[in-house]
């Protein structure tokens, strides 16, 4: 049945929309401040109990309730909007150490009605609507984690035990009353499920809408819950909840919790509640943050769109929440995001199946009908080999593990209950999801009590009917947990075409439509059958397999396909070689259909181009039934194959009888990763320490490396190579250091670090994504023997800074490509200044220049030394000058010296270049005849998109000469392939690049997504109007342009974009188009997953591709443009090389580039295109692209439009601009900074800043208040004006 939407969730949502509500601080605080004494707990009723009774702050709902109603009173006019109960222990596990269980449920039912009273009566007293939360604490109690640090699979409570007593708390609060129920404090993410599921059940049997709030706690800086959760995994597990609000409490004060509010708030579509600790506790145990000083914190959670609600937890008192009250009203509430759906499961880390994952490998090993070994282990009860079992799987690239304990001989759900316990307290195991796998029902629901994170259940069926199937997918969904179906109905397995479609069809209507389940959580497998049985019925099991996954996923949208694969070749018993062909042929062509997760051994599995071709042939032919003979043919060549390994190609291995330090030497300088563990290992044992492996003959062989690379007779993507061999090495030795480490501290001897050149912190700064530049230096670093710790993309000043310092950092090195990073730049060495650091600052990026960093960093950073690296190559010479006690005090000094002169006459030439007034500069306009040259009209009007853009079609048009620039070796392509200096390394880059090219497209690893398109237009002055239709009486938005103020001599003009588009007063209908491309959803995950597999090479060949396929894409749309839908180029045949020199009609310019350098503007275009939701890209704070490999601007067709540099531009433009865009002048001139031929002031800057947040808002937002309100919030705002006025 259909529960009705309950008034109060709707009023909450409402009130939501409308503003930051407030939610209540701390009970437990107030309580402490009254100081009663063990009679006032005791009260009347419990004058003679046998328990001390003080401490239990539940109880005094029934000794003290006028107490309790009077601080949720005190709470409500301090401006909550939300009170909660006073029941955060009122469960017969908490209460149990009172001996006070049998009252639980009178105690919840009294503590909502206490807060309700509280509700009304400070509702009648100001008009404004409350709302009371039913407070659901953790226990005392963790289902995750053992007490008992010598047995890991023992529990002190149960999932079961845990839900009872939930169970009788949540009845006596909704019997009291309460409008919603919140889940709070959450340390153990299985307690909250079990809470979750409780509430589920009884609402279910109520038939009630019951709103519900989840808070977790982040116990420490490590950002995870107690039970080792990340927040996003935690979202994962409890999104199927539908909570009205997610978020984070206690423990940690504000400033600590912001980044993973900000984290959680990235990837939940629904409300962010916050309610922060006043700091951390003191020595006392006390809380120190004032209510202003924790009111200014939370008030920035606001200013940035952080949040939608906000309280306090411990320390907080009324005048903490009138405080925080008052500082988040100015601002709006945080726009709830949409998140396209995926399947989305966890284990302590987070898994989204997205585009750039084609196939999900699920770990069959840890199941006993799959694995004999498996088996023998949990039947003789060795659970620590078992585990290794998992941990081996995890580690071969299993992204999810299948457990199964289906055996005759055990006690399937005793195994169960055990294994999984014993999982969660591994965390390189428990990191990744768990497939709950079994034939029992009651198997699978013992599985699903002991994990916390988003699990999959393998599997439900129509077998035995609608009902069963139907109860089972209820019990699996109140669990969150994804299930595999069985392709299996009442008359049996399905094994044709029409029989695998027709039964998944009648399941996905009866999940979707009647159990409300979620497509994307639901995963098919429609059978997978032996073939080549000798049996002619079976021949076409593969075929139909492979034609029902393709019907499926065209048909039943969200939905997934797995198999076990290992079924299809049983025939092939013992022959592996033949299996393995068999499997790696059938996944092929199942995987293009659009299967995307299979139980599979990852570790045997044979690339399909390395089959043996006869084989391969032969294989194709049975999977896909295309003859009669086939099967015959398979047996007879299966002969052949029997008891064979893998093919080794021969090679010239002489250089493998040299002395191991020479070997490893070859290795590195050549880059070859296949004998360096063994290598490694042979030194290891010849040294008496594996550390003096990496100090003697790995250090060597990368000295060099070093000196080849210093010469010019190496080149960045050898280096590249060379420092994947490196890392392969040292990860060989790490565990034999760690464990000589732990000898030496159980000896009570200290261990001497490594002796590395210098420690480097690296980091592209906030707002900026792009990594390639800062990861070649990296690398480059690294092989020189620096240590370096890469922080990645848009840190933030204050995260650099606090890792200089923990890490005792000798140099810290910044990058950045977008104009607004210089900015930052500028910041970042303001606050080293301010820090009180004196290490030297390394700045480099495409964007970035010895100019700009002389001019704008170098005075702001006085304390150190600054210095501009414009390539990896300088990098090292500048870091050991640095760092060299003879060199670095004169080099500093030359630097210092150096940067004045080129700032003096960097001033000097600006103030030589006459510039015009602005007035005289729009009077030379480019003149353009728009009666001439008639606009001509696009085929469309608005907007279209593109998704899974075949990639095969933009590789022509990829400019090549940019990439090789990437790696550092300088000249134009082709001829750089000729080169006499660097062409056989430009050639061996170019030959992978091609080899991950064609994978990439073949494979697509990247989604290519874009949005185009075209809006009637007009010049307005220097802007350009755009117009919702031809009727152009409706503007929808407007760009602004700039225009060139450097005296031009007779015959040159001063341009602005806006001089291309006929202005409004000339009649003319124009037209103006946009774009947005990306080639980069799915990069990251890639490059990630080279990275992790210590291959820093191919990552970052990679991110090059992606980045040129993205360029390349911008170009096939403009020409697709040109030709197709704008069309006023029809005829237009031009060769890539003329595309490169730009021998086409019309421009596309690019916010944030010459012709327009103002970033702010790509918010216009991205508006238009609605960018985020039609293409997957969205901007930064300031403004970059993500992912980083997009392209974005704007369309011009007129003839006589052109490329141009805005250039250099006065004060009387930018407060002319300032105005047009509505912007104060100080904000225009920080994104104008790169262009501004003049000094800002820099009074009231900060302020200024402050004050133009991206989502700020002035008191006529109060208006949503009642006439008269005289809350805390109205208060302040008047006191606020009457102090302005």
């Amino acid at each position: 049945m259909t529960v009705p939407t309950s008034p109060k969730r709707t009023a909450l949502l409402n009130a939501a929309h409308e503003r930051i509500l407030v939610l209540d601080g701390a009970m437990g605080t107030m309580i402490q401040n009254l100081q009663l004494d063990e009679a006032a707990f005791r009260g009347e009723r419990f004058k003679n109990f046998h328990r001390d009774l003080r401490g239990n702050n539940d109880l005094l709902i029934l000794t003290q309730p006028q107490a309790i109603e009077d601080i949720h009173a005190a709470y409500l006019r301090a401006g909550a909007d939300i009170v909660a109960t006073n029941t955060f222990s009122t469960t017969s596990i908490a209460q149990a150490d009172y001996d006070l269980t049998d009252i639980v449920y009178e105690m919840a039912r009294e503590g909502a009605r206490l807060a309700g009273n509280a509700a009304r009566r400070v509702e009648a007293e100001d008009g404004k609507p409350r709302f009371v939360a039913g407070a659901i604490g953790p226990t005392n109690r963790t289902a995750s984690i053992s007490p008992d640090v010598s047995n890991p699979g023992y529990r002190a409570v149960t999932f079961d035990d845990l839900r009872k007593s939930y169970g009788e708390q949540i009845n006596g609060m909704l019997d009291g009353g309460v409008d919603l129920l919140l889940v709070e404090t959450i340390f153990d993410t299985l307690n909250a499920k079990a809470a979750l599921y409780a509430i589920a059940e009884i609402t279910e049997a109520r038939g009630i809408d019951m709103p519900v709030m989840v808070s977790g706690t982040i116990t420490d800086k490590s950002g995870r819950l107690l039970s080792g959760q990340m927040p996003e995994a935690f979202w994962n597990s409890v999104r199927h909840a539908k909570p009205v609000t997610i978020g984070f409490n206690c423990a940690l004060g504000a400033e600590d919790l912001r980044a993973h509010i900000a984290d959680i708030g990235r990837v939940a579509d629904t409300l962010v509640c916050a309610y922060p600790n006043a700091g951390l506790p003191n020595e006392f145990g006390q809380y120190d943050e004032t209510p202003e000083y924790m009111a200014r914190l939370v008030g920035e959670f606001a200013r940035d769109g952080l949040v939608n609600i906000v309280g306090g937890c411990c320390g907080t008192t009324p005048d903490h929440i009138a405080a925080i009250a008052a500082a988040v009203a100015p601002h709006k509430p945080r726009i709830v995001p949409e998140i396209e759906p995926r399947l989305r499961l966890s284990g302590l880390e987070p898994f989204i199946l997205t585009d750039a994952i084609p196939f999900v490998n699920v770990g069959e090993r840890t199941n006993v009908t799959g694995s004999a070994r498996f088996r023998k282990l949990i039947t003789a009860g060795d659970y620590t080999a078992a585990l290794q079992v998992a941990r081996d799987q995890v580690e071969n690239g299993a992204q999810i593990i299948d457990v199964n304990m289906d055996e005759g001989l055990l006690d399937s759900e005793a195994a169960m209950v055990t294994f999984l316990n014993l999982v969660a307290a591994e965390p390189d195991i428990a990191r990744v999801p768990v497939m709950v796998d079994s034939s029992k029902f009651s198997v699978i629901e013992a599985g699903l009590k002991c994990v916390q994170g988003k699990p999959v259940v393998n599997s439900i069926s129509m077998k035995e009917g609608e009902e069963k199937f139907i109860h089972e997918a209820k019990i699996a969904r109140r669990h969150g947990a994804a299930v595999v179906v069985m392709a299996f109905d009442e008359v049996g397995q399905a094994d044709t075409f029409a029989r695998k479609t027709e039964i998944c069809k009648r399941a996905y209507d009866i999940l979707v439509n009647r159990v409300g389940f979620p497509p994307e959580d639901i995963i098919f497998d429609p059978n997978i059958f032996a073939i080549a049985t000798g049996i002619e019925e079976h021949n076409n099991y593969g075929v139909d397999f492979i034609e029902a996954t393709r019907w499926i996923r065209q048909n039943l949208p969200g939905a997934h396909i797995s198999g076990g694969v290992s079924n299809l070749s049983f025939s092939f018993r013992g022959n592996e070689p033949v299996r393995e062909a068999m499997h790696s042929v059938f996944l092929y062509h199942a995987i293009k259909a659009g299967m995307d997760m299979g139980i599979v051994n990852a570790g045997q599995m044979i690339v399909y181009d390395d089959i043996d071709p006869e084989l391969r042939q032969v294989c194709e032919d049975v999977i896909l039934n295309r003859d009669p003979g086939a099967s015959e043919r398979l047996l007879a060549l299966a002969e052949k194959f029997r008891g064979n390994k893998t093919q080794t190609k021969e090679a010239d291995l002489a250089w493998r009888e040299w002395p191991v330090a020479k070997r490893l030497s070859h290795s590195l300088v050549h880059g070859i990763t296949e004998f360096i563990e063994v290598d490694t290992e042979e030194a290891r044992k010849a040294s008496s320490r594996p550390l003096d492996v990496i100090e003697g003959p790995l250090m060597a062989g990368m000295n060099v490396v070093g000196d080849l690379f210093g010469d010019g007779k190496m080149f960045l993507p050898q280096v590249v190579k060379s420092a994947r061999v490196m890392k392969q090495a040292v990860a060989w030795l790490m565990p034999f250091m760690e464990e000589e480490k732990a000898r030496n501290l159980a000896n009570g001897i200290g261990t001497e670090g490594s002796s590395s050149a210098g420690k480097i912190v690296l980091a592209t700064v906030k707002g900026d994504v792009h990594d390639i530049g800062k990861n070649i230096v990296g690398i480059v670093l690294q092989c020189n023997n620096f240590e370096v710790i890469d922080l990645g993309v848009m840190v933030p000043a204050a995260r650099i800074v606090e890792t200089v310092k923990a890490e005792k950092a000798d140099i810290v090195g910044l990058s950045g490509l977008i104009t607004p990073s210089l900015d930052e730049m500028a910041f970042f060495a303001g606050e080293l200044q301010r820090e009180g650091l004196k290490l030297p600052l390394l700045i480099g990026g495409a964007t970035t220049s010895r100019v700009h960093t002389a001019v704008k960093i170098d005075p702001s950073y006085r304390a150190g030394p600054v210095v501009h690296v414009n390539d990896a190559s300088r990098a090292v010479g500048v870091a050991s000058a640095l760092l060299s006690p003879e060199k670095r005090v004169a080099y500093a000094a030359e630097v210092r010296a150096e940067y004045a002169k080129i700032s003096d006459a960097h001033l000097r030439a600006q103030a030589d270049k006459k510039r015009l007034k602005l007035a005289d500069a729009r009077k030379n306009r480019v003149p353009v005849d728009f009666a001439a040259n008639k606009p001509v009209k696009p085929t469309f009007l608005g907007t279209k998109s593109f998704d899974a853009y075949d990639l095969a079609e933009l590789v022509p048009y990829i400019d090549w000469t940019p990439f090789f620039q990437t790696w550092e070796l300088a000249g134009r392509f082709p001829a750089i392939l000729d080169d006499a200096k660097v062409g056989e390394v430009a050639r061996s880059l170019y030959d992978d690049a091609r080899k991950m090219l064609d994978l990439i497209v073949k494979e697509k690893w990247f989604r290519a997504r874009a949005t185009v398109g075209f809006w009637p237009a007009n010049a307005v002055g220097d802007d350009i109007a755009l117009y919702a239709d031809e009727s152009r009486t409706k503007q929808i938005a407007t760009l602004h342009t700039l225009r060139q103020q450097l005296e031009k001599r007779e015959g040159r003009f001063n341009a602005a974009l806006a001089d291309f588009i006929a202005p409004v007063d000339t009649g003319v209908p124009d037209y103006v188009g946009g774009f947005v491309v990306t080639a980069g959803i799915g990069e990251d995950a890639v490059a990630d997953r080279f990275k992790m597999a210590n291959d820093d090479y191919s990552s970052i060949l990679c991110k090059a591709l992606a980045d040129r396929l993205a360029e390349a894409f911008a170009e096939r749309m403009h020409a697709r443009v040109r030709r197709e839908f704008w069309a006023y180029a029809p005829d237009e045949a031009l060769s890539c090389d003329d595309l490169i020199l730009e021998k086409y009609q019309g421009i596309r310019p690019a916010p944030g580039y010459p012709a327009q350098p103002d970033h702010t503007e790509k918010a216009t275009l991205f508006e238009l295109l609605d960018a985020e939701a039609t293409a997957g890209v969205k901007l930064t704070e300031s403004f970059a692209m993500w992912p980083g490999s997009s392209v974005s601007g704007l369309y011009f067709a007129n003839p006589a439009s052109y490329y141009f540099g805005v250039g250099k531009i006065e004060r009387d433009q930018v407060e002319d601009y300032a105005a047009r865009k509505g912007m104060s002048i100080t904000e225009a001139e920080r994104w104008l900074a790169p262009v501004l031929n003049y000094i800002p002031a820099r009074e009231g800057t900060d302020k200024a800043f402050a004050a133009t947040p991206a989502n700020d808002e002035t008191s006529k937002d109060l208006a949503s208040h009642p006439p008269g309100c005289t809350c805390a919030v109205h208060l302040v705002w008047q006191k606020k004006r009457a102090g302005a006025g």
